[in-house]
């Protein structure tokens, strides 16, 4: 089935053409004119816009868009759900997320690890958990050469002596395997010192810098254990991290906002402003009853902050800057890339998380969930329990009911398996809100976009 999708914003008004991801900027009338097109006759339009505008006008934006359609550039057919691709997926593992520490550093008052440890106790991964973690993941990585882990936590500087020998022991049976592994790992700073910034910048593909934009609104979410500010012990440590990082590898430095700083756009420009490239800010994930939770109420004003943020953005690279915010980085190529998008995230199948003990997982966020418990790494046979990893994999945007009707299907992934399970207890009903909000940023990608194909060099 055909689907387009239309909106305005910084003046240009859009139209997308949903299953192909062509994207149109076009005048007024033809804007109008695309809720009539597929439905009504010439005729028929000629009279419903006839009081608007002259017949001149009507007949040349329907020859325009007749001849996107009949280019295959608007209204174009859903053939994904057949490709071979994505009928056919292999049942490989590609990545790990090792929880090295549940314990941390930092109080912060929205964090889903109950401050580091899940709810659990405060426990350090073993080497011996993670040899184990690495050997699974190679066993059942199949043909897949590039393989991701991520030392998580808690804070995974707490057991950084640990990191140091899963490091060395991926590295010393990767290549007699074929793989290769890429290393991420998220930290929020505190224990950064020079030693570290040089092992992390010589041994991390990626590396996750936990820092929420402004002095004022981080310290006020992102306490020490001793209730004091962490803004200005972190800030120089990434600073340093950041200037000698490689230029082939990654960093983010990644906040969150909350309904305490719903003008969030000022935190990004905080990040800007500092120095920092790469760039994301997420919203905060909680139940409503939380004072920091967003609310149904808010997402008109973060709806107006993204589109805020999003022109303030466009002009900067119009202007050539190099400054990524990640929620704006959209590919909006389709073919080949969408099939990656529409199967979502790999949760339960693709995508693992450790616990300490060696607990698993289907992703970090279900960690402390007895109910989602898979496995044990160190069980002697590891047998997930069917219906479950059946469960996720099958959670994608043609079998879930909101999504199949949806016009940002191709670009969400079908939302968060545990959101969807935290607000509405069951993966395939999507957490509502971050949907609405997803939508926004996608939009707020297209129209950067579209100026800068129309006014970029």
């Amino acid at each position: 089935m055909s689907m387009i999708h239309k909106f305005s914003m910084n003046g240009y008004n859009i139209v997308l053409d949903v299953n192909g991801g062509a994207v149109h900027v076009v005048d007024e009338v033809a804007y109008n004119l695309v809720d009539y097109y597929k439905e009504n006759t010439k005729e028929e339009i000629l009279n419903t816009l006839g009081a608007q505008y002259s017949k001149e006008q009507i007949i040349e934006a329907y020859e325009e868009i007749e001849t996107l359609e009949n280019e295959g550039l608007l209204y174009t057919e859903d053939t994904y759900q057949f490709h071979p691709s994505f009928v056919d997926r292999k049942k490989v593992v590609k990545a790990l997320c090792l929880h090295v520490a549940h314990d941390c550093n930092l109080k912060c008052k929205y964090c889903f690890a109950a401050q580091g440890d899940f709810g659990g106790a405060k426990e350090l991964m073993s080497f011996e958990v993670g040899k184990k973690a690495i050997d699974y993941l190679i066993a059942n990585s199949g043909n897949r050469r590039n393989l991701e882990i991520d030392f998580f936590g808690g804070e995974p500087l707490m057991n950084f002596d640990v990191v140091k020998q899963l490091v060395e022991y991926g590295r010393s049976v990767e290549k007699e395997n074929n793989k290769n592994i890429r290393f991420t790992i998220t930290t929020n700073g505190i224990l950064l010192d020079d030693e570290k910034i040089e092992y992390i910048n010589e041994n991390m593909h990626n590396v996750v810098l936990s820092l929420d934009g402004r002095k004022e609104v981080n310290d006020n979410m992102r306490p020490t254990l001793n209730d004091k500010g962490s803004h200005d012990i972190i800030l120089p440590k990434f600073k340093k991290l950041v200037e000698n990082r490689p230029e082939d590898k990654y960093y983010y430095i990644r906040g969150t906002f909350t309904r305490d700083n719903l003008d969030f756009s000022k935190d990004v420009m905080h990040f800007a402003n500092e120095g920092f490239k790469l760039t994301s800010v997420e919203p905060v994930v909680g139940e409503e009853s939380n004072p920091y939770a967003l609310r149904e109420e808010d997402m008109p004003r973060v709806f107006e902050e993204y589109e805020k943020l999003a022109v303030e953005y466009a002009d900067m690279k119009v202007k050539g800057d190099d400054f990524k915010f990640f929620h704006f980085m959209i590919d909006l190529n389709q073919g080949p890339c969408v099939i990656k998008r529409i199967t979502g995230c790999g949760a339960g199948n693709e995508y693992l998380s450790i616990t300490p003990e060696g607990d698993i997982y289907p992703c970090h966020q279900f960690v402390g969930n007895e109910e989602y418990k898979m496995a044990n790494i160190l069980d002697e046979e590891i047998v997930f329990p069917e219906e479950l990893t059946e469960s996720f994999r099958n959670a994608h945007v043609y079998s879930k009911e909101d999504c199949k009707k949806c016009w940002n299907k191709f670009y969400c992934s079908g939302g968060c398996h545990a959101n969807a399970t935290n607000f509405n207890g069951d993966v395939m009903k999507p957490y509502e809100l971050g949907c609405e909000m997803q939508k926004k940023r996608t939009e707020c990608s297209i129209m950067i976009q579209a100026k800068l194909l129309l006014e970029g060099e």
